[in-house]
């Protein structure tokens, strides 16, 4: 995989600086902390479904279109959000992907965003050799509380830039906002596995949805939903060029399906593995359904398949 030329801070900059300047529209709450901006689309805050869409679409760094629609899961109707990207890589991989577990103190954020780039720590960025030196930076937080003046310096200094250049969003996974950014990585992790399993095509777009479940009291509960959405019910189309063989011989590893941990509610897992996502089983975190179309060849492969009973015991606890 290679990663195209992109100013992702600078895209997701101009998404942000919109966001603040429709805060009330948003329902967001705008803050200075340490000189930082930071934007509560989901703390202190209500949120709102244009908050959410304002979030995943800054953590794609501005490289794709992101929709809210409506379905029907069982005999109830439920949201869905589709995401649509041409240049995946740097999208999914090197913008959104939340690969910075931010934790410093009492304070524990998953970060995801366009920042990561310039921080640059994480074992993707020595494979996918991609750099910026935007003077603006922009990060998801996925956390239960905002930054403290304290965090704001420690991300600052680790992404080499002054607070008042930096944008953050953040959200707890029990709000509209911060479920509707984590429903939105149905492509991301699909992109994700296929990195893992160092998979030779060449990805030329991607495409996926996933259902936006109810919004619960706790954060918990949330983030078993949202994760259910995508491992149970997210449904990711890879348009690829290359030889049908990695397809054939990689595809049927791709989706969720193929992990020992799944048919389980994730929040079952999840507190099995002690509340700690990197003690679950790394095969877990994919779409449920895949189809690859190669346009070289002309072929398709599908993996995987959803599994709507499950999801509906997890968003409507049955």
């Amino acid at each position: 995989m290679t990663a195209p030329r992109a100013t992702l801070n600078a895209r997701a900059h101009a998404i942000a600086q919109q966001l603040v300047e429709d805060a009330t529209a948003a329902k967001v709450n705008i803050e200075t902390i340490g000189k930082a901006t930071v934007v509560d689309c989901g703390v202190a805050t209500v949120g709102s479904l244009k908050a959410g869409h304002a979030l995943a679409e800054a953590c794609i760094g501005g490289m794709g279109r992101i929709a809210f629609g409506m379905d029907r899961l069982g005999s109830r109707p439920c949201g869905k959000i589709t995401v649509e990207v041409d240049e995946p890589v740097a999208a999914c991989l090197l913008s959104q992907y939340a690969g910075w577990e931010l934790s410093l103190g009492d304070y524990f954020a998953m970060t995801s965003g366009p920042m990561r780039i310039r921080r640059g720590k994480e074992p993707l960025f020595e494979k996918i050799k991609y750099t910026e030196t935007t003077r603006v930076a922009v990060g998801v937080l996925e956390s239960s509380k905002l930054p403290t003046e304290e965090v704001i310096k420690h991300i600052c200094d680790e992404i080499n830039i002054l607070p008042a250049s930096l944008i953050l969003l953040v959200a707890r996974t029990a709000s509209i906002a911060g479920s509707y950014q984590v429903v939105a990585r149905s492509v991301e992790t699909c992109m994700h596995k296929l990195f893992e399993l160092q998979f030779p095509n060449r990805i030329v777009a991607a495409s996926g949805t996933a259902f936006l479940p109810p919004i619960p009291k706790d954060d918990l509960t949330a983030i078993g939903r949202t994760n259910d959405s995508i491992l149970y019910g997210g449904e990711v189309v890879m348009w690829v060029e290359g030889d049908d063989e990695p397809i054939e011989r990689l595809g049927p590893l791709v989706p969720s399906c193929a992990s020992s941990d799944y048919g389980e509610p994730f929040a079952s897992i999840f507190e099995r593995a002690g509340r700690d996502f990197y003690q679950i089983d790394a095969n877990l975190f994919s779409p449920a359904s895949v189809l690859f179309n190669n346009v070289q060849t002309g072929s398709s492969y599908h993996f995987g398949n959803i599994d709507e009973t499950l999801l509906e015991r997890s968003f409507f606890e049955l």
